[in-house]
């Protein structure tokens, strides 16, 4: 939609409330796009990615003169979040994939996954062998602990748990149950790099978590991952998966005596110059994730003032990332009014599709907008995993309407990124398009109109 055009829903209500001057767009110009650590890079970076070029050393285990940047890396980042190992990789989705690995997810097992998440979730689970199940999302936008429950079954192998949109889901409840039954859980922290609960970070809660710094992420290489657990056995059979099958010393040799962890390595190891940009990248976190909070909380400030405005639950206001801000209306009908207004007033990035959009519409972190998983499609010519024997017994249905509580919130939730960089006239722009947008449409005659 062009900013300043009045969309069509608009124009039909719009002429009820006579007594309002002619519309007038509160911005001309779109928002910065998402991309929090893109927005604090400086020459601290370009000083990193030099030295390490100059070093003629980008390979992490042995090189002309190595730097020990991903070495580095793997102590900083895991001493942040207080957990025992870091493993570096090439992507959030390597992650996925090594951490089920080194948790031995295979054909014959379920995987306890959200409706809403990034396709890579169900991804990981479907390349292993292994079949997705849906769980319901609750009011944190995050697993609901009381759906996962009763999806439960003999086959069911784990948990995933995918903090969504920078805000933990309920990590602790998920952890008991996932003890409670002899579950594994796998916490996907790709949204919510620097997010915590009462003080202790995301991705230490359970087995094993994963963590991305692809573009739109807290922190960025571009394209990169890691994986973090506190038991090193589930470390070295991680270390395995993403190198060439056998874990590694401290010399980074291989270790070929150690038949605990051999497997079959998807050569998924960080180079130097990403890990080079991560050391940097990681020291921004904190002021990166001030700024977004900052912005957010003025607005969610604004928004708890209007009753039928209702905001997502959040566990821990100071381990809220702050990434996003998901706004719930009263049905879906409003809340496509307010969302084509908003838009409407320039309320919009260059990226029209990935900020101030209906959830549903929010491409493949949506499940019933995941055409692969509609259709089953498998991984080989025989269907892989859907076709399998082992799976004989897991058979879901993936299709819109699975998951009623989440299509619900889905259909009248908006969701707004919250960039780092947002300057006072943006905060200022945003604060008075949502005025004057929730005036309007939820003025009685307007509201019972759209509701209609």
């Amino acid at each position: 939609m062009v900013a300043g055009k009045v969309p069509a829903v608009a124009k039909g209500w719009f002429r009820k409330v006579t007594h309002r001057p002619p519309f007038q767009p509160i911005r001309k110009s779109p928002l910065p796009d998402e991309f929090p650590g893109v927005h604090r890079m400086d020459l601290d970076e370009e000083d990193a990615v030099l030295r390490v070029c100059r070093s003629r050393s980008l390979y992490r285990y042995y090189g002309v003169d190595p730097q020990g940047e991903v070495d580095a890396f793997e102590r900083e980042f895991s001493a942040s979040l207080g957990v025992r190992y870091a493993l570096a990789v090439t992507s959030g989705t390597a992650a996925l994939h090594t951490a089920l690995t080194a948790l031995r997810v295979g054909p014959g097992q379920e995987v306890i996954v959200p409706a809403y998440m990034w396709v890579s979730v169900i991804a990981a689970v479907v390349n292993l062998g292994a079949i997705p199940v849906l769980a319901e999302i609750d009011d944190t936008f995050c697993l609901d602990p009381r759906s996962v429950r009763s999806l439960i079954t003999p086959r069911t192998a784990g948990i995933i748990l995918v903090h969504m949109n920078g805000a933990p889901g309920d990590a602790p409840t998920l952890a008991a149950i996932a003890r409670e039954y002899g579950l594994f859980l796998l916490e996907d922290c790709a949204q919510c790099v620097g997010g915590s609960i009462d003080g202790q970070k995301v991705g230490t809660f359970g087995d094993i978590g994963i963590f991305s710094f692809q573009m739109n992420k807290n922190m960025t290489s571009g394209e990169a991952g890691c994986v973090v657990t506190n038991d090193e056995a589930l470390y070295r059979k991680a270390l395995s998966s993403h190198d060439c099958g056998y874990s590694r010393g401290e010399d980074g040799l291989l270790r070929l005596e150690d038949e605990a962890s051999f497997g079959w390595g998807r050569g998924s190891r960080m180079d130097e110059l990403r890990a080079a940009i991560l050391r940097v990248q990681l020291r921004r976190l904190p002021e990166v994730i001030q700024s977004m909070q900052h912005s957010k909380y003025r607005l969610r400030a604004l928004l708890e003032g209007y009753e039928e405005v209702q905001l997502r639950r959040v566990l821990d206001t100071a381990g809220d990332t702050s990434c996003f801000l998901l706004v719930v209306l009263p049905d879906a009908a409003i809340a496509r009014a307010i969302n084509e207004r908003l838009r409407a007033h320039g309320i919009v990035t260059s990226s029209a599709e990935t900020s101030n959009v209906i959830l549903e519409d929010y491409g493949m972190h949506i499940y019933f907008n995941i055409p692969a998983l509609q259709r089953k499609i498998g991984t080989d010519l025989r269907g892989t995993p859907w076709t399998l024997v082992e799976n004989r017994d897991s058979v879901y249905n993936y299709a819109r309407g699975a998951c009623p509580q989440s299509d619900d919130l889905f259909s009248r939730t908006q969701l707004l990124v919250i960039p780092s960089c947002l300057c006072d006239q943006d905060e200022e722009d945003l604060l008075a398009a949502f005025r004057e947008v929730l005036e309007v449409v939820l003025s009685p005659d307007v509201h019972a109109s759209v509701s209609r």
